[in-house]
């Protein structure tokens, strides 16, 4: 093969990651462990009142979750406190510096009812059939393979299991975020309903973001 035919299969074949086989929706980069500050700046429960968005999920004490995109544990930390002592918390994330990150904060709080988790850009890598409810926060519109990690993340919850995506409103061009670092609730049905879940709330009390409740349909 010539190498100007190779160079337009391997242009193709990145063209064709970057963008989601259904939607056509632009798949946005992964953050870096390098932006783990502005995911714990003061100002973040102002702008965005996380601690309503985990209350709005309503979830049980004793609950299994997993936090997938974990990060530095931000949103993970608030999930522990909702399952209490007798939960878990499965933190998985695809960078090993954030999970360092995400394990020094968890014990400056004294939390220790979570697991920590090196996924990949195809598999969280969770125990199947465990989960009661998996938050996605701000992160599924960078899934490089979102097919396949939302077949993984329907096998990780238990049948009736809730996903919960946060992700900032693409209708609302007011939220200072980049535009591929946005999702519509249109374009978020169209592409986990073919994949074994059912559309079951959107709540919009939040300043910036979607709270979008599916579950696994089985």
């Amino acid at each position: 093969m010539k190498r100007s035919a190779l160079l337009l299969l391997c242009v193709a074949a990145c063209l064709a990651q970057q963008t989601h086989p259904v939607t056509g929706r632009e798949i946005a980069q992964v953050m870096s462990a390098s932006g783990a500050d502005w995911l714990e700046r003061p100002e973040r429960e102002a702008e965005e009142h996380p601690r309503e968005a985990i209350a709005a999920m309503h979830i049980a004490k004793g609950a299994t979750v997993a936090d997938v995109g974990a990060g530095s544990g931000y949103l993970s930390r608030l999930l522990a406190a909702a399952v209490g002592p007798t939960g878990t918390v499965w933190c998985s994330d695809i960078q090993p510096r954030m999970l360092e990150i995400l394990r020094d904060k968890m014990q400056a709080a004294g939390i220790v009812n979570y697991r920590a988790v090196l996924g990949s850009d195809t598999d969280p890598r969770l125990p199947e059939g465990q989960m009661d409810l998996i938050l996605l926060a701000d992160v599924y519109h960078e899934f490089a393979h979102p097919r396949d990690m939302l077949r993984r993340l329907r096998l990780a919850l238990r049948p009736g299991g809730r996903l919960v995506l946060l992700e900032y409103r693409k209708e609302d061009p007011n939220v200072p975020i980049r535009e591929e670092h946005k999702m519509a609730v249109s374009t978020v049905r169209r592409e986990l309903e073919p994949e074994g879940f059912h559309f079951e709330q959107a709540i919009e009390t939040l300043p910036r973001q979607h709270l979008l409740i599916f579950r696994r349909r089985d």
